[in-house]
């Protein structure tokens, strides 16, 4: 569900994310994700999962990318999440939140089959727009990287 189609709130929020190079698209989905729910679960990527992923290392190691994930003001709780809580199945019995909060860019490249696992549990998959003006992805072009 694209979050502008709601003004739904939910007891438990959870996002997940590398978070690498911390940019003002990864604080503006914190603040979206936490402004819909009472609290706010943030899964770090750790480097592995990152790496199975994205097939690459991440510039920033996940202890230091946890602290900074910590320290935003709009996350309550902060979890390594390992390859096995890349399953959003996973994620949903270890956290039980409600709502799993996304980017827009994530709404079509094939979460469809565990937002309907996710829904047979109660929780929605709910995605804020986009911040198509930084990602990490630029920043590591820019870089070099």
């Amino acid at each position: 569900m694209l979050a502008t189609e709601s003004d739904k709130r939910w007891e438990i929020g959870y996002v997940s994310g590398s978070f690498d190079l911390f940019h003002v698209g990864h604080l503006n989905l914190l603040r979206n994700a936490k402004e819909r729910c009472d609290k706010l679960v943030v899964g770090v990527l750790s480097d592995d999962a990152i790496d199975r992923i994205k097939h690459k290392r991440p510039v920033i190691p996940c202890a230091d990318r946890l602290a900074i994930v910590a320290a935003i003001r709009y996350v309550d709780e902060v979890d390594e999440t390992t390859i096995a809580l890349l399953d959003k199945i996973a994620a949903w019995q270890k956290y039980h939140f409600g709502a799993m909060f996304s980017g827009d860019d994530h709404a079509h490249d094939g979460w469809a089959h565990e937002q309907d696992e996710l829904r047979k549990r109660g929780a929605e998959l709910v995605f804020f727009p986009y911040t198509p003006s930084v990602s990490t992805s630029m920043l590591r072009k820019e870089l070099g990287r």
